[in-house]
């Protein structure tokens, strides 16, 4: 089942792509799928969205998204706003 959308997240892709960033929306994929793959400057980045509004408790990870996290070998970001985004792509998250 697709999980839902956070309410930041067309907001965090709209600014992405406003700077020249590629962006595949991917939240549909389900099974604890990070919500946005970012082509930046020829790197990817798999990035989580949380909306940075909400407490902290409303913003941990889903069981699913902890077990994706825990077992995948690669990197990915959790990010709570554009700033946070643009700090993964600039290298400082």
């Amino acid at each position: 089942m697709p999980k839902r959308v956070d309410a930041n997240q067309p907001e965090i892709v709209g600014m992405l792509r406003q700077i020249g960033a590629s962006v595949t929306c991917t939240h549909m994929v389900s099974n604890g799928f990070p919500d946005i793959v970012v082509g930046w400057q020829g790197d990817n980045y798999l990035m989580e969205i949380k909306d940075g509004s909400k407490p902290p408790s409303k913003r941990r990870l889903t069981p699913e998204e902890a077990i994706w996290h825990n077992e995948w070998r690669g990197k990915v970001h959790i990010v709570n706003n554009f700033d946070e985004a643009l700090e993964v792509l600039n290298g400082k998250k």
